[in-house]
């Protein structure tokens, strides 16, 4: 694999169609000259995206750098993550697979509105399908919004290699109008209460989406 990492965008359709994340901006910021500017496939127009790569420590990023360690502790120097999105209709369905991470550990994963960064919180808050409009934490802890159907966890539990896979479905699409940019792990399952829901430790690695 080269160094830093590569992200790979495969279009079936006709046109181009996330604990520690409090305190962060949700705002998106999409990336300059990217997809997002181009006429992108309506619902009923299926695409796949996918993102790969191999993190590296966010401390001393290369240049083009898109998949981020801020961790080390959390994970080995050869960890890494594939993940793809693919929308159908009205249909999304999201998987993940992840090597090089501690045995045996749960970790909390979700897709953020804004790409990777030196910084941890340059990805901003979870995607949700529905933002919350009133609120008042970034993100949104209220489990009305913050819940595994209006956002994407991907919650996983390493094997003895450090290895795992998750899925998620969801009953809406993506579109090139309102879609994530990152999936962040976190250090610690994904809450679940009110006041903490969606809260899931602190920001281990950050694999930015590109469309």
């Amino acid at each position: 694999m080269k160094r830093g990492v590569s992200a790979a965008l495969v279009l079936l359709g006709p046109a181009l169609f996330a604990g520690g994340c409090q305190g962060a901006d949700a705002s998106p910021k999409r990336p300059m000259g990217t997809a997002s500017a181009l006429p992108g496939p309506s619902s009923a127009e299926p695409s796949t995206v996918t993102a790969k790569g191999t993190f590296r420590p966010a401390a001393t990023p290369q240049p083009g750098t898109t998949a981020f360690l801020y961790d080390s502790s959390a994970a080995t120097a050869s960890a890494a993550a594939d993940l793809t999105l693919h929308s159908a209709g009205e249909h999304t369905k999201v998987t993940l697979a992840v090597t090089g991470f501690k045995p045996n550990r749960t970790y909390g994963a979700h897709l953020h509105v804004n790409p990777c960064g030196k910084d941890p919180k340059a990805a901003g808050g979870h995607f949700q399908h529905h933002p919350e409009p009133t609120a008042t934490s970034s993100p949104s802890n209220n489990p009305t919004y913050a819940n595994p159907q209006n956002e994407v966890w991907l919650d996983f539990t390493t094997d003895a290699e450090g290895n795992a896979k998750a899925s998620a479905d969801q009953a809406w699409a993506l579109t090139p109008q309102h879609r994530p940019y990152s999936l962040v792990i976190h250090a610690d399952k994904t809450m679940t209460e009110p006041g903490r829901a969606g809260v899931a430790g602190a920001r281990v690695a950050c694999l930015t989406i590109t469309y």
